[in-house]
């Protein structure tokens, strides 16, 4: 099975970057849905976390890399896509499953990250700035920044969408070949 793994910060592109996959037909989970499913299955240890929290908390208690276990046992076919990987331990229980593990890091400047997080108006999207910057260092704490650092490949969204869209296809154009 080959396996990409995307990485990236909050509002770098990872969404649009996994609709080109989705239109070429390529299986995927999210990791974020995972915790989001989780979280409503919560303990009464974890009922005052934030989401964020607890995925935090989870992964203290059964190891950083429990997020990837928990995706690992949904996984089948040829190629499969993984999206918001936060940690080396997570890109290494994947190499765990298969020699064949991409890790592509998509990157945006802080302020367009910023704008983008607020303009798609999610529960999670940032009330200000100071919001944000504790949201990049909670997900850098988990091991974030050197997910991007040591990736495989690094596609940079600065652009406009159609440019980061003909990227992502010709990134996976390649590892469809």
């Amino acid at each position: 099975m080959k396996l990409i793994a995307i990485t990236g910060m909050p509002g770098a592109g990872k969404e649009e970057f996994l609709n080109v996959a989705r239109a070429r037909g390529i299986p995927f989970i999210r990791m974020g849905d995972l915790v989001r499913e989780m979280y409503p299955l919560r303990g009464p240890e974890d009922k005052e976390l934030t989401l964020g929290q607890f995925a935090t908390a989870e992964r203290e208690r059964h190891g950083y890399n429990i997020w990837a276990k928990r995706a690992l046992e949904r996984m089948d076919g040829d190629i499969y896509l993984i999206d918001g990987c936060r940690s080396l331990d997570e890109i290494e229980a994947y190499r765990g499953l298969t020699d064949d593990v991409n890790v592509v890091a998509i990157h945006t400047s802080p302020s367009i990250r910023y704008e983008r997080l607020v303009r798609r108006g999610r529960d999670d999207a940032p009330k200000d700035l100071d919001e944000f910057h504790a949201r990049d260092d909670r997900e850098m704490g988990w091991g974030l920044a050197k997910a991007i650092v040591l990736s495989d490949h690094l596609i940079v969204n600065e652009g406009t969408l159609e440019e980061f869209r003909a990227d992502a296809n010709a990134f996976l154009d390649r590892m469809q070949s």
